[in-house]
């Protein structure tokens, strides 16, 4: 795993999902800048799952319970999927907020798919 991507993919969560929270408090319906502010959170999953998938290969193995990590990656990959999918039917601010919650619970996943890869023990 790399370090500046993990904490990147963290960052950028973590803004998103500000982002979302903020918006849907004031009152904002999901508009483009939340829905594709979730649509680059998954677009960086999906580079995880690449960078997960290839690891492996070029020694870089997890120092936790691989399970542990793909239920995480799985979960953390379905979740803004959900969120937007519900977003778009809803319409209502209280659906950007959770848009907002979904983005924050990745960067927790994200956080702890980086321990499990990099500081746990076997």
């Amino acid at each position: 795993m790399i370090e500046w991507f993990t904490w990147t993919q963290v960052a950028v969560a973590s803004l998103a999902g500000a982002l979302c929270v903020i918006l849907g408090l004031v009152g904002r319906k999901p508009n483009d800048l939340t829905i594709g502010s979730l649509a680059l959170v998954e677009l960086l999953l999906i580079a995880q799952v690449v960078v997960a998938v290839v690891a492996p290969f070029v020694g870089n193995r997890p120092s936790g319970s691989l399970l542990e990590f793909w239920v995480y990656l799985v979960s953390a990959a379905l979740l803004p999927i959900a969120a937007a999918g519900w977003a778009l039917v809803e319409r209502s601010r209280w659906s950007t907020v959770i848009l907002g919650v979904a983005a924050l619970a990745v960067a927790v996943m994200v956080a702890r798919m980086w321990q499990i890869w990099t500081v746990q023990g076997a």
